[in-house]
């Protein structure tokens, strides 16, 4: 017991572990609530108080792809398909920015409808609202990423989901792990803040490979980080599997907030879905986000990831009063700007030590 805390104290006060010594934490279950404490110092150091809230447009279900894990798979019959036009999501934008958002995340399945074009539009209609815009749309080509940041994107979240090679291809078929570590260089290439990420509880993942994605995070230089639980869809092939545990994804979580200190991590919507009140756990354990969900209707439902979602049947601007008021009771206030990374408060502790 004593060596790991030893480990938690060497994480964060340097913001460095091994391989090794961050599989002797994952491995240990003694001292959770000591890594998480630790994790929120270094939020609270680096990151202050404020939690940065992110409208999250989901604007089509419609997928290419096959991920076994993910219910937007192409190969699954049961779900509802639909796509926002243009216009409607650029509407959906402008209602967010009158609840007070100062940041959107355009999320969708793989959907070829959505031309360069077609998203430049969108992108540059609504950074004319004094906003930053985050994209999600997946594996795009140098030239189709550079597009869009010169219409006005400001993030690109596309997660890793495993650094296991092996286990990354088995479950998602089709398609290359380089390619999807060259999809990362070009968005940091290209000047993006660059978000990544990844599935905790795959099946045959091991807490080796865990301990991989978390250095890899601090490898690519990330700004953003969103962790997860796997959870089983019945309408994909891993219905059967038993998913992710609620604090193993935290303990993920809150070892890459020690290690990549002044970097943005959101309390995952799937770490609410596992428990009640998970959001408000992870911002008492490293995270600083939170992205309610600002798409309206029916079409809440449908984005179907996974099942049990929260916040379906909810109004975006209950969301946004819901979240707010669970994170003033925790002593925390919302951020009032855009949310980018803070390098400038890791210079003025550097020079102060």
């Amino acid at each position: 017991m004593e060596k790991i805390l030893q480990l938690i104290k060497k994480a964060e006060n340097t913001n460095d572990l091994t391989k090794e010594e961050i599989i002797e934490i994952l491995q240990d279950s003694e001292n959770n609530q000591e890594l998480f404490d630790a994790a929120d110092r270094i939020r609270k150091k680096y990151m202050g108080d404020e939690v940065h809230l992110r409208g999250l447009i989901e604007f089509s279900n419609i997928c290419k792809r096959n991920c076994m894990y993910c219910g937007l798979r192409a190969e699954n019959k049961n779900v509802k398909r639909y796509r926002l036009m243009p216009d409607e999501i650029i509407e959906l934008a402008k209602k967010g920015a009158e609840y007070g958002y100062k940041t959107f995340v355009l999320q969708s399945g793989e959907d070829e409808f959505y031309t360069v074009e077609k998203m430049k539009y969108i992108i540059s209609n609504i950074k004319k609202m004094d906003v930053a815009v985050t994209i999600s749309i997946g594996e795009k080509t140098y030239e189709e990423y550079k597009a869009y940041k010169e219409a006005g994107a400001d993030r690109y979240l596309i997660r890793i989901e495993t650094t296991d090679r092996a286990l990354y291809e088995a479950m998602d078929p089709n398609m290359s792990h380089e390619n999807r570590k060259r999809c990362l260089e070009d968005l940091k290439k290209l000047g993006y803040e660059v978000g990544s990420g990844c599935l905790v509880g795959l099946p045959n993942q091991t807490i080796e490979s865990l301990a991989e994605d978390i250095l890899f995070f601090k490898e690519i230089g990330a700004d953003m980080i969103g962790i997860g639980p796997f959870i089983p869809n019945e309408d994909t092939p891993l219905k059967n599997e038993a998913g992710g545990e609620f604090y193993l994804s935290l303990k993920v979580m809150a070892l890459t907030r020690l290690l990549l200190k002044d970097i943005n991590i959101p309390a995952t919507t799937a770490m609410e879905t596992l428990n009640n009140n998970g959001r408000i756990i992870a911002l008492q354990s490293g995270a600083n986000v939170v992205m309610p969900n600002i798409t309206e209707g029916e079409y809440r439902k449908l984005y179907a990831l996974y099942p049990g979602k929260i916040c379906v049947n909810d109004t975006p601007s209950h969301c946004r009063s819901c979240i707010t008021g669970k994170i003033t009771t925790i002593g925390r206030t919302i951020g009032k700007n855009k949310g980018f990374r803070n390098r400038e408060l890791e210079n003025q502790l550097r020079v102060k030590n």
